[in-house]
């Protein structure tokens, strides 16, 4: 197996370009996640919420969440842009160039994880706007791991079950089934201790679970669950669903 660095520029750069030029695409996955930001964070901003740590504001407890939310879904809807290559013959010509499956995974990966950082850092800024503040440079500096990490996690997700259909509508119907559940699991909106020990138990099941976790205890100083631990479970969810990912998509037709 040989990586070609010159294959993963060419890939990363080329996700980066459609992505650039596509400013609706930008705005629309924004919006979503300003939405809960906005009617939740200010709506709730007020009202006691059980669970959560005394003195707790709840716009500085739901923005890791929305965070969470935001790389959550940007990182596995770039499953899309397989189906859309496979569909326009884009797929079909990178497979058969001199270059290994390998490194076109690794590319598009690159690619994705880019793009879903700008959006979670795009999502990041716009949360300053209603009064949320991080709790330290240094441990920003760890969030942003934590924010890598969920986006691998998903874009592995995405490409499983991209690699594995081959219609758009379909992809995006199966996809949304999938994630919203995870993101109401992870406790991002609320407390997990709130929810009955049952689902509770699938939340641990839950990759985004030790995400929005992770990001908690990095940018507000507050989490659930040491943050080593939080790092390893999510590292390891990453490096299965990639490696998943990448088996599917070398195993996939380009046609």
């Amino acid at each position: 197996m040989i990586i070609n660095g010159t294959a993963i520029y060419v890939l990363w750069l080329r996700e980066m370009k459609r992505y650039v030029r596509a400013t609706s695409r930008i705005i629309g996955s924004l919006l979503q996640p300003l939405f809960f930001l906005v009617f939740l964070g200010l709506g709730f901003r007020k009202m006691p919420v059980p669970g959560l740590t005394a003195g707790m504001d709840y716009v500085r407890f739901l923005v890791p969440g929305i965070l969470g939310m935001t790389l959550l879904f940007s990182s596995a809807m770039q499953g899309l842009s397989v189906l859309w290559d496979r569909e326009f013959g884009f797929l079909k010509e990178i497979m058969v160039a001199p270059v290994s499956r390998t490194s076109i995974v690794l590319g598009r990966i690159a690619g994705g994880t880019t793009t879903t950082m700008i959006q979670g850092l795009l999502m990041l800024a716009l949360s300053f706007v209603v009064g949320f503040r991080i709790h330290g440079f240094l441990l920003f500096l760890w969030a942003l791991v934590f924010m890598i990490l969920i986006a691998f996690t998903f874009i592995g997700l995405g490409l499983i079950f991209a690699s594995r259909m081959k219609d758009m509508q379909g992809f995006g119907l199966i996809i949304n089934f999938i994630i919203f559940p995870l993101f109401f699991l992870s406790g991002a909106l609320y407390p997990l201790e709130n929810l009955p020990p049952w689902i509770r138990i699938l939340s641990y099941a839950d990759p985004l679970t030790f995400g929005v976790d992770g990001l908690r205890g990095t940018l507000i100083g507050v989490s659930s669950h040491p943050l080593l631990l939080d790092f390893l479970l999510l590292s390891g969810f990453a490096v299965v669903m990639v490696m998943l990912g990448a088996y599917f998509f070398e195993k996939s037709e380009s046609v």
